[in-house]
């Protein structure tokens, strides 16, 4: 059976509401990437990304299934003629591919889970010395 492991939220201020969710239910950040704040409860996690789309409204943007078989998700897909599964760009690390519902839902598909980025950490421009 696949597990969601993930929700994500756009917001206006993430630094806000992860201080927020910290505060009121003890989540805690598991990464700050891309201008996101990354929590956990210890079994879910809690993306909270930041409104970067002109009109779009802050809210749900996606979930996550943790997936044993990509594969067999992907077959069992093809009977709902929905979106994907679609391989995500380089930038997104924490999921190999997305799909949607038959409403238009995104979720993401990851077999290696959300907790490990499939990317290189980003590396800040080096400082001129002076």
């Amino acid at each position: 059976m696949a597990r969601i492991k993930h929700i994500a939220l756009i917001c206006m201020d993430p630094d806000k509401l992860a201080e927020f969710y910290c505060d009121v239910f003890g989540m805690t950040v598991q990464v700050r990437r891309l201008g996101g704040v990354h929590l956990t409860d210890g079994y879910l996690n809690l993306a909270l990304l930041p409104q970067r789309a002109e009109g779009k409204s802050p809210g749900l943007n996606h979930f996550g299934f943790q997936v044993d078989d990509r594969d067999v998700i992907a077959e069992r897909l093809k009977k709902w003629k929905v979106v994907g599964p679609e391989k995500r760009p380089a930038n997104r690390t924490y999921a190999e591919s997305r799909a949607t519902d038959p409403e238009g839902n995104n979720f993401d598909l990851s077999v290696g889970g959300f907790e490990v980025s499939r990317q290189p950490a980003e590396t800040e421009p080096e400082s001129a010395v002076v």
